[in-house]
């Protein structure tokens, strides 16, 4: 299923492509008052959900692997002005958005959104309640680390109303997390999942590939483990070892981090497990969703969707407003950052103002090369017609916009990782790995200025 030898043919340093532009090419020049202006804007622009980001930075411990922004303090003044801030921005953005547009997503990130109390958690999600109109459709999603979650905690998140929740596993192998200075779960996870089960709300399972102690075989034994206790949705994240980034990680290089050829039997081996057990459907390169999953089901329907929240579908997406430190916002034609720095961030939002640090406006042709690539990362094909009658632009015009040429795509399509007419561009199932170096030749940007990427693969 997985040919090694085109995985190392293809891999090699480019965008990730979550969002187009990346968000390498945010600048600083993009400022406060470019953000409300889009922000007002974007009441009459689609898509017409609202999504909303929260941003809690605060860990009682460091992950060594973590490459999030995030903050290690039990400061409880530091913390309570945090949250108070955020209240605040809140309050402050939600006066400029529409309130009648329907709410279609909550996510909650982090750091570790369950280091909160549940009374501080629930006093923001009160705040969401009294502010917009969330529907029982409406998806409310949370990250939480096992180590600080008991029945007690999981019963006050099911009143205030999440029906998504994300355990942040990352192995089952107690010595790697020892290793990598990750507590073990409170509870049995087995007990942690039916718990959320019983009360007829999502669980997702997050796992990281390429640590120090894992290998192929104790990887694939975490996977098969994990299927056992058949989360909703499964994800294994490729561990990204950026010491000049997060110096923390550094740390790792002392018990020795595995080989390429190591982490790439990791990733191969899950994929295979996954995809063998005849449950679920692969999403994108490293998701996985049960077969009668909402995602499972817009992926066979060609409606399947992303954005910073993660993969979603048409019909859930949102543009996305994002609250807290570090936390984008995606709107039609524009992202925007906020400050990374906890001081920064509350000082700006203490005086009244948007903590925007830096953003970027998405020009008219971008926003078509944002769809086709959109769509391709997506659901693995791409009709030019479809999309151009979706976009009310022209098949010529969405190709000359990504600068789209035929014989750019006859390697791929002589590796059998894409098949190629006048009509459509279809992935192969080999063409999954290789995926965002076929898109990288739709991106007539990719080559303009000096930035580092992570491997395609």
């Amino acid at each position: 299923m997985i040919d090694h030898k085109l995985i190392a043919k293809y891999d090699k340093p480019l965008p990730r492509y979550t969002s187009y532009p990346p968000a390498t090419s945010f600048h600083n020049g993009y400022g406060t008052e470019e953000f409300r202006e889009h922000v007002l804007a974007s009441n009459e622009q689609n898509p017409q959900g609202i999504s909303l980001y929260l941003h809690i930075p605060f860990c009682p411990r460091l992950c060594l692997y973590c490459g999030c922004n995030t903050l290690i303090t039990r400061q409880d003044e530091l913390i309570e002005r945090y949250l108070q801030a955020l209240k605040k921005e809140i309050r402050m953005v939600a006066g400029w958005i529409d309130l009648s547009r329907p709410l279609t997503q909550i996510h909650w990130g982090g750091g570790t959104p369950n280091a909160l109390s549940a009374e501080q958690l629930g006093s923001i999600m009160a705040l969401l309640n009294e502010t917009f109109h969330i529907q029982s459709s409406t998806e409310v999603a949370i990250e939480c680390n096992p180590a600080h979650l008991d029945h007690d905690y999981l019963e006050a998140l099911f009143q205030m109303g999440f029906n998504r929740i994300s355990l942040g596993i990352q192995d089952f192998n107690e010595e790697v997390l020892k290793t990598v200075h990750r507590d073990v779960s409170k509870l049995p996870i087995e007990e942690l999942t039916q718990a959320i089960k019983d009360r007829g709300v999502g669980v997702n399972y997050d796992f990281i590939y390429g640590l120090p102690g894992q290998t192929e075989a104790s990887f694939g034994a975490t996977i098969e483990r994990a299927l056992e206790l058949q989360p909703d949705r499964l994800v294994t994240f490729s561990y990204a070892h950026v010491p000049w980034v997060k110096p923390h990680q550094s740390a790792l290089e002392k018990p020795g981090l595995p080989s390429a050829d190591e982490k790439l039997a990791m990733f191969t081996t899950a994929y295979r497990i996954m995809s063998e057990s005849g449950q679920y459907d692969a999403i994108g390169l490293d998701h996985f969703s049960k077969h009668g999953d909402e995602l499972s089901k817009a992926l066979r329907a060609g409606q399947l969707h992303r954005n910073f929240q993660g993969y979603c579908t048409r019909e859930t997406t949102g543009q996305v407003y994002a609250f807290g430190m570090s936390a984008i916002s995606q709107l039609y034609d524009s992202y925007a950052q906020n400050h990374k720095n906890i001081k920064q961030y509350m000082e700006a939002i203490e005086a009244g103002l948007p903590a925007t640090e830096k953003g970027y406006h998405i020009a008219p042709d971008e926003l078509l090369i944002k769809e086709v690539i959109t769509e391709l990362m997506c659901n693995n094909r791409l009709n030019w017609k479809e999309l151009a009658d979706r976009l009310q632009s022209s098949p010529d015009q969405l190709k000359q916009s990504t600068a789209y040429r035929p014989e750019k795509m006859q390697a791929f399509v002589a590796d059998e990782l894409l098949e190629l007419s006048d009509d459509e561009l279809r992935i192969t199932e080999s063409g999954r790995f290789t995926i965002r170096n076929i898109v990288a030749e739709l991106d007539p940007k990719l080559n303009n200025g000096q930035q580092r990427f992570s491997k395609s693969i």
